[in-house]
């Protein structure tokens, strides 16, 4: 008798994590805003850093293309290394990996430095964003959660539009005589600022069941993606050569290998690194086929009406920034909403934010063609603040429920796919309709190229919001 309750009193249950507190959410989010900021920060100052590295098109292009090309192919990854030893561990390596490759892009002598360093850069940012959203997963629930998820995905859509104001107001300032090196060098005092915080405040979590890394399927992601994005991302600039092509025409062959060789580790015992069964969720499923266009048409209009108005009106990287302020605003005040409102509509929230978004993009559709050659932060007023509403009841809503059904134990996983998906589609964004609006350029001029650009968004936002309906009505 004495013997059974010694043993009863031996055995333990799996503690649970400790409760994310208020200023560890603000951590993870500052590390999560980090790596958006750094895709479109450096767009505004890629003419500088032509000018003082005498970087050739191609080069400047390889800045962009090499930092979210490295970010994509590891995401996954990284979401599985933080499952597997910790996701605080993986988050502090990561912010401190991404604290020195931005000194390094900071300091960079020549071209091909910085893109050594953007390369790096991205590879950093691919271990530390997967584990916020698995951090939250693992350390909320409930109500709580679903502010989290809020606030995340309010954090990522005012970071995307936030990266191109700060990088003109920083390449304006030209703090200290650092020119371009300061939209780099910024990230290093907020590192040194989140490493502290994240020691005291985030919890570590981890799965209960760690899975180990499925190298065949790591190699054919990473093949899959690299063949899919290169030719994308440096295609226009090099003029579309042969091996752009080859590369496309690889694309399809590599993901139908990636996902045989994972469904056969699935279906034999073993632990892929996408686990085909995470793709039986319908959320998820649903969930990324939406994501998909929303992100072409969100980094494709970051990108055109940059170029638009710098080089067709002539504005300054701080006018060109500040006209996309009201954007920006108006989503992150939008975005807050957005738990009350699931709560009493659902997710036809996001049907909603579609059909405002369009809204918004005929007003800017509409000035551009009534005001050009003067189009600026006032013409644009009306159609940015009610786009930027239209996005924030679609972006953050979109991540809660693509992760809403994924167990605990696959937190990482699920946030990598979810955001290598994302990722992905931005580059895709850049490449397709930056393309489709630098073509019209030379025949049909600045101004209906733009609008001609704007009308083809309008109806990749006709297509998420006709997807919408598909939604399951209620998240968990």
């Amino acid at each position: 008798m004495t013997e059974t309750a010694t043993l009863t009193t031996t055995v333990r249950a799996p503690t649970a994590p400790p409760a994310l507190s208020g200023l560890g959410l603000f951590t993870v989010l500052l590390g999560a805003a980090l790596p958006l900021i750094d895709f479109f920060i450096v767009n505004v100052a890629l003419p500088t850093i032509g000018q003082d590295l005498h970087a050739s098109e191609a080069v400047l292009e390889l800045v962009v293309a090499g930092y979210g090309v490295a970010y994509a192919v590891l995401l996954v990854l990284g979401g599985r290394l933080g499952d597997l030893f910790g996701r605080r561990r993986l988050f502090l390596g990561g912010m401190a990996a991404f604290g020195l490759t931005s000194l390094a892009c900071g300091l960079a002598p020549t071209a091909w430095t910085l893109v050594a360093a953007r390369v790096a850069q991205g590879a950093a940012s691919a271990a530390m964003l997967p584990q916020v959203l698995a951090t939250i997963q693992a350390t909320t629930s409930g109500p709580r959660r679903a502010k989290a998820m809020g606030l995340y995905g309010a954090t990522a859509g005012l970071s995307m539009v936030a990266g191109q104001i700060l990088g003109g107001l920083l390449v304006a300032a030209d703090v200290a005589g650092t020119g371009w090196r300061s939209v780099f060098l910024v990230n290093v005092p907020v590192v040194v600022l989140g490493l502290v915080l994240a020691r005291r405040a985030v919890p570590e979590t981890r799965s209960q069941r760690p899975e180990p890394v499925d190298a065949p399927g790591t190699i054919l992601l990473a093949v899959s993606l690299l063949a899919l994005l290169a030719p994308l991302t440096e295609g226009r600039a090099a003029g579309w050569p042969l091996w752009t092509w080859v590369s496309l025409a690889l694309f399809p062959l590599a993901a139908t290998a990636f996902y045989r060789v994972e469904r056969r580790a699935d279906r034999s015992g073993r632990t892929p690194l996408v686990p085909p069964s995470l793709f039986e969720l319908t959320s998820l499923r649903r969930g990324l086929i939406m994501i998909v266009p929303f992100s072409i048409g969100f980094s494709g209009f970051m990108f055109v009406i940059a170029v638009a108005l710098q080089r067709g009106e002539g504005l300054g990287p701080v006018p060109a920034g500040l006209a996309l302020a009201p954007m920006a605003v108006v989503f992150f005040v939008t975005s807050l909403c957005g738990p009350r409102l699931i709560a009493r509509f659902g997710t036809r929230v996001v049907t909603a934010g579609g059909l405002i978004q369009a809204v918004g993009l005929t007003l800017i559709a509409l000035a551009a063609w009534r005001s050009w050659p003067d189009l600026g932060v006032v013409e644009l007023l009306p159609g940015a603040a009610v786009a930027g509403a239209g996005q924030a009841l679609q972006l953050p809503v979109l991540i809660r429920i693509i992760l809403s059904e994924v167990p605990a134990a696959r937190a990482g996983v699920g946030s990598g796919v979810m955001a290598t998906t994302q990722q992905a589609a931005l580059a895709v964004g850049v490449a397709t309709l930056g393309t489709l609006f630098l073509s019209l350029v030379p025949a049909h001029g600045m101004r209906d190229a733009l609008v001609t650009t704007l009308l083809v968004q309008l109806a990749g936002v006709a297509l998420t919001a006709a997807l919408s309906l598909r939604l399951p009505r209620t998240i968990r």
